[in-house]
């Protein structure tokens, strides 16, 4: 079922709505398939209604390296993502035959990512799944001064600031389903309190999302996510 393709890009499937994974932090492209992502929804997969593609995170030089000031991890963030736009996109187009609206999904860092993407280039992925997410970088052990680069990757930082055209444009155009537990780490790793901001944004600029917040034994991690894919993918493909 596992394919390989250029640029450490795995593929999955042979038919359906293409679907961009995003590793947690630091994470390869190997563990949406290692850690039962895949098994989760291989039914969807079989059927045709997905294909799900695993990019490896850059995390370690960017956003997980504590060593560098928050603007400059997000200007080492930068290079992939034109990566991701300029060489992975036009990869999954060519594997689906064409131009297809992609899904970004990710847990904990990887929503970020998935986020992120999705509401700066909603051209391209018009629905994010996040799950367990935090959206503030500043938050992850950030110092320094902060500049555009951190400013412009940074959704709770740019979304109260969206306006005009282009807002109106987001609001027909992108949507984001926000999902977390409320059980051990969710608090601890801030993703609860900022999946509740992001909500919370969205719905003052009237961009579509859903908040969905799992019970109090529902934890930050792999079972967790496991069950929440399995059960909203199947609405969207």
């Amino acid at each position: 079922m596992r394919r390989d393709l250029a640029d450490g890009l795995l593929a999955y499937g042979h038919w359906g709505r293409p679907m961009l994974v995003f590793p947690s932090e630091q994470g390869h492209a190997g563990d949406f398939e290692a850690n039962g992502m895949l098994a989760a929804v291989s039914d969807l997969v079989e059927a045709g209604r997905v294909k799900i593609y695993c990019v490896p995170s850059n995390d370690a030089a960017s956003w997980s390296n504590r060593h560098i000031p928050l603007e400059e991890r997000a200007k080492a963030h930068e290079p992939y993502e034109r990566w991701i736009l300029e060489r992975v996109v036009p990869a999954v187009h060519a594997d689906c035959g064409g131009p297809q609206e992609i899904i970004a999904f990710g847990c904990s860092l990887g929503a970020f990512h998935a986020a992120n993407f999705a509401l700066k280039r909603a051209d391209l992925f018009p629905l994010a799944i996040c799950l367990s997410g935090t959206y503030d970088p500043s938050q992850w052990h950030g110092w320094g001064e902060r500049g555009e680069s951190a400013y412009f990757n940074n959704p709770l930082d740019y979304v109260p600031h969206l306006h005009g055209d282009h807002l109106e444009w987001l609001r027909g155009r992108v949507s984001l389903l926000l999902v977390c537990g409320q059980g051990q780490w969710e608090d601890t790793t801030g993703a609860l309190e900022s999946t509740r901001r992001l909500a919370a944004l969205l719905a003052e600029k009237g961009i579509r999302y859903e908040l969905d917040l799992w019970g109090h034994d529902v934890p930050h991690d792999w079972p967790s996510w496991r069950a929440q894919l399995a059960h909203h993918l199947r609405r969207f493909v």
